[in-house]
């Protein structure tokens, strides 16, 4: 039997017992009324061609309602520090700047707001290989805007973790080609600077719409697993600058006063040249003229000769010869400390016929030849 069969009971439209399908435009009816309560209708049987109108004013209204509300759903504010991108069926249409604006509200057109004043910042901390195959752990700070709307929101599906993979990728760049000292000490300026530099372009190859401000390395250091013999490192290389320095001041200080006595040397050495050669010259030139006065005299300048030889041979020494011919005994005379109480006058009067005449007539020398004569007279009788 069939579901819709009299007295089969399994008709789901009619649970009362009745067969048929349900009268829609009942439906229609009972719901009409119900709204026609609700905006000031009348129910019941008389009056349903009231109800009709009334329905249908009521539908009226609640669609010009839905379109007004629909219509003031595309009003919207950009802020200053804002920019609007305008999107229609999901495509790019149009950007706008801060102010209130009005678009075609949804699901046509939409509206995506970015924030393009604020500076975000992305903190990096990682360990990496210098260029001297040491390892170093840089602690790096990345701050960027949102330059462009329309590229943050459309070229790149997440731009904010793409600036992360950059800003590694672009450090390890960078510190792989320098060495740990520079690294470590007046480096890091230049290194942020590069590296700033890497990261604007290729954020402006991929299209992401980013804009990097500043790029600050905050340290750079040893692991810690090493620190201790990085220490030592360092303070070996600070002995080894030290006594570089001392050993350039030594030799600051050695070579100038090396090259002062060498010129010293060599001008005494000049010096002495000249001395010589003058000398030189001077004796030919002595020579030269004595030559002339010997030729002249002969006789004369030999004897002047002589003498000045015995003089100056004389001169030098401190033997005393006294001339005892006429004198059979030889008379002590304390000739040297006679001559150290002279001043060192020396033998030089002594030996002069002046000196010999001056002696022999001093008063010791008259007694000492009175009594000889004396003696010889006495012997010859």
């Amino acid at each position: 039997m069939a579901w819709n069969e009299k007295g089969g009971g399994n008709n789901p439209w009619n649970s009362g017992g009745q067969q048929g399908p349900p009268d829609l435009d009942k439906v229609v009816r009972d719901l009409q009324r119900k709204l026609g309560g609700l905006f000031g209708g009348r129910g019941g049987g008389a009056g349903g061609g009231g109800s009709s109108r009334a329905g249908g004013i009521g539908f009226g209204v609640i669609a010009a309602l839905l379109v007004v509300v629909w219509i003031l759903s595309g009003v919207y504010k950009v802020d200053d520090a804002e920019r609007a991108v305008v999107l229609q069926f999901g495509a790019y249409k149009t950007t706008k700047m801060p102010g209130l604006h009005w678009h075609i509200p949804r699901p046509i057109q939409s509206v995506e707001k970015v924030n393009v004043s604020s500076v975000e910042r992305y903190k990096h901390s990682t360990r990496m290989l210098t260029a001297d195959e040491n390892i170093v752990v840089v602690d790096t700070v990345v701050q960027y805007r949102r330059a462009d709307p329309q590229a943050y929101l459309f070229n790149v599906r997440d731009p904010d973790a793409t600036i992360s993979e950059v800003a590694e990728s672009a450090i390890r760049e960078i510190v792989g080609t320098k060495q740990l000292d520079f690294v470590l000490t007046e480096g890091r300026t230049a290194i942020a600077g590069a590296t700033e530099e890497l990261i604007q372009s290729t954020l402006d190859d991929y299209g992401t719409g980013l804009q990097v401000t500043s790029v600050n390395l905050l340290d750079s250091n040893f692991p810690t697993q090493v620190q201790s013999s990085v220490q030592d490192a360092i303070k070996a290389r600070e002995d080894k600058e030290r006594l570089s320095l001392e050993a350039q001041s030594y030799a600051n200080d050695i070579v100038p006063r090396a090259r002062g006595n060498a010129v010293r040397q060599i001008q005494d050495a000049e010096a002495y040249r000249e001395r010589v050669v003058a000398d030189a010259q001077g004796e030919a030139s002595r020579f030269e003229a004595l030559l002339t006065e010997y030729t002249k005299a002969p006789i004369v300048t030999r004897q002047r000769l002589y003498l000045q030889t015995v003089e100056d041979v004389f001169g030098s020494t401190n033997k005393v010869y006294i001339d005892a011919r006429d004198s059979g005994n030889l008379l002590y005379l304390p000739v040297d400390q006679l001559m150290q109480g002279s001043g060192g006058k020396g033998l030089r009067e002594m030996t002069t016929p002046d000196a010999a005449t001056s002696t022999r007539t001093t008063p010791s020398a008259g007694i000492d030849r009175r009594s000889r004569d004396d003696a010889r007279s006495r012997g010859n009788r």
